[in-house]
């Protein structure tokens, strides 16, 4: 599989190519690109697809091709390079430095080597008033990390050993990696699970090991071709939502309700929002936390959970009282 960015570079590079080399055949542009000719094809139907806003049929890239050979009739402006305006280059080094920390998405030593080529860049072009280019280390990444990444590009199956926060136990399971998912701030490998025969998002920071198997990644092509499904980290608005103080105990609560950490508490603990469909219901899962989990909002939810916390105590004192 080619990285998405490998092909993006390829792509911006083809007009310009094209316009220095009209009328070049498709072979001898497939061989000057590095690609197969069907590649070449599959490049040129993508960048049909794009253009100017309002991609209309003349907005888009177009070009005209004469027996073998290729030209093209309209640019949409990638005929010249790419100049990045002072807050364009703060946004990419934002969304870069972030994509660089969080595990198992980008090789970190690229992403550093490319915010230090931005940064001197956007220096270079701003005098070095507007954004100051700064040597920083790459992100260490972990080993299971970098084999993770590894493995989802070349597309081979996996050994992970995983860390289930809701039973505290650590397994070895054999997966067929799909994609890596962002979800919030935290990355996931999306795969199929051959344990449990279905598709399982397994959180990067509790991918203990990871070993690339001699085999290729092979999950079902249904599986492939379906969208992330992360309904689990998705609040209905529709819904009623409290807010929760969690202790680290019960951090499990994130894999299996949707929830979202609204702050960290300085002690360990966190404040979260969660939605739920009845008040009767939460209450029962928030007393079942014991002293893990403790109620803010909304006032009715932190009533009704008191009020079956004293009801349940007053119950506990007469039946002690009776059998005494």
């Amino acid at each position: 599989m080619t990285p998405v960015s490998t092909r993006l570079v390829r792509l911006l590079n083809m007009v310009p190519y094209f316009q220095a080399n009209p009328r070049v055949t498709r072979a001898q542009a497939a061989t000057e690109l590095g690609v197969s000719v069907k590649q070449l094809g599959e490049d040129l139907d993508q960048l049909w697809l794009c253009g100017l806003p309002g991609y209309g049929p003349g907005d888009l890239i177009d070009f005209e091709f004469t027996g073998d050979s290729i030209d093209v009739t309209f640019s949409a402006g990638m005929d010249t390079p790419l100049q990045l305006t002072s807050p364009e280059a703060t946004g990419l080094l934002v969304a870069l430095r972030a994509l660089a920390d969080i595990p198992g998405v980008v090789d970190p030593e690229a992403a550093r080597s490319a915010i230090a080529k931005i940064e001197a860049a956007a220096g270079a072009a701003g005098h070095g008033n507007e954004v100051a280019a700064v040597d920083e280390p790459a992100a260490a990444e972990s080993r299971a990390a970098a084999t993770v990444r590894a493995a989802v590009r070349d597309k081979r199956a996996l050994s992970i050993d995983y860390y289930a926060a809701s039973h505290d136990t650590l397994s070895t399971r054999i997966i067929d990696p799909i994609r890596i998912v962002l979800v919030g701030d935290q990355s996931y490998l999306e795969a199929w699970s051959r344990e449990a025969e279905g598709v399982r998002l397994f959180r990067f920071d509790r991918i203990v090991e990871a070993a690339e198997l001699d085999e290729p990644s092979a999950p079902p092509e249904p599986a492939i071709h379906a969208p992330p499904d992360t309904s689990l980290f998705d609040a209905d608005p529709s819904l009623p939502s409290a807010t929760l103080v969690l202790a680290p105990s019960a951090s499990w609560m994130f894999e299996y309700y949707p929830m979202r950490v609204l702050r960290e508490l300085p002690d360990g603990q966190c404040e979260a929002a969660i939605t739920y469909g009845s008040e009767e219901w939460m209450a029962r899962q928030v007393l079942a936390m014991g002293s893990a989990v403790r109620v803010l909002a909304p006032e009715s939810l932190a009533n009704r959970v008191r009020d079956a916390a004293t009801a349940a105590l007053e119950s506990y004192e007469a039946a002690a009282r009776s059998g005494s």
